[in-house]
């Protein structure tokens, strides 16, 4: 399918999706949009304190895991911003997005996280949507970071690049992963940046921030590409519990 087409395939997705499968709103099951504005609105924020670099919320300044990493001179990423703690129907809304095929939900969630990067800029001219290797999208359809990214775009007007990063080794979903440690050897070296980006500021976009062991890791890809600045932008924070 050429480039100028994928638009009008888009739109046609969404509309066979609202005419066989009614979307309404999870939060109040009212209205013709996924997410109204008013449960949009009570989406449970992330705010201060949290963690400087991670934003693992409740920590003051650079929590001990981020200063492990700066010690051990493995920290690539500038800092993680998100506008949400992933509670409540944060929550309900992600997974939806994420596991069932709610695509029609990227514009509501990038508009929201749009809002909250003009509020709150980040440094960087390019968006990069965390990738998924090729098993994980062939399983799923299609990468829920990669749709967030393409919004944003529209929303910013900053442009985004796909393809930049390539995750070339499959590994376990960091959901079943118990500690950070473990986290961060799942990912090792298992992305690299497809094209010299000497000079450049990178905002990355994923949907979800846990330990941010992957945003990391797709950081330190990007910096040996040339990046000069690698900035992590989710729409939602977990809350580590003693990961």
């Amino acid at each position: 399918m050429t480039t100028n087409l994928l638009p009008y395939a888009s739109r046609l997705f969404n509309s066979l999706v609202e005419v066989v499968l009614p979307i309404h709103c999870p939060g109040c099951g009212r209205g013709s949009k996924y997410l109204c504005p008013d449960c949009l609105g009570s989406f449970p924020k992330l705010e201060l304190p949290f963690c400087d670099i991670c934003a693992d919320p409740g920590m003051h300044g650079v929590c001990r895991s981020c200063k492990e990493l700066q010690n051990s001179e493995a920290l690539a990423i500038q800092g993680i911003r998100a506008p949400y703690l992933m509670d409540g129907l944060v929550r309900e809304a992600v997974h939806s997005f994420k596991y069932r095929n709610f695509r029609v939900a990227a514009p509501a969630l990038a508009s929201a996280l749009a809002q909250y990067l003009n509020e709150n800029p980040l440094p960087g001219a390019v968006l990069a949507p965390v990738p998924l290797h090729r098993k994980k999208l062939r399983e799923r359809g299609y990468n829920q970071s990669n749709l967030l990214a393409r919004e944003l775009a529209k929303a910013t007007g900053i442009p985004v690049e796909s393809n930049l990063l390539a995750r070339t080794r499959h590994s376990p979903a960091q959901a079943f992963s118990a500690s950070r440690q473990q986290r961060r050897d799942n990912i090792r070296e298992a992305f690299k940046c497809r094209r010299d980006i000497s000079g450049q500021g990178i905002i990355l976009v994923d949907d979800v921030c846990t330990t941010g062991s992957t945003l990391n890791a797709c950081a330190l890809a990007l910096k040996e590409g040339g990046a000069c600045s690698v900035w992590g932008l989710a729409l939602a924070r977990e809350r580590l519990r003693g990961v």
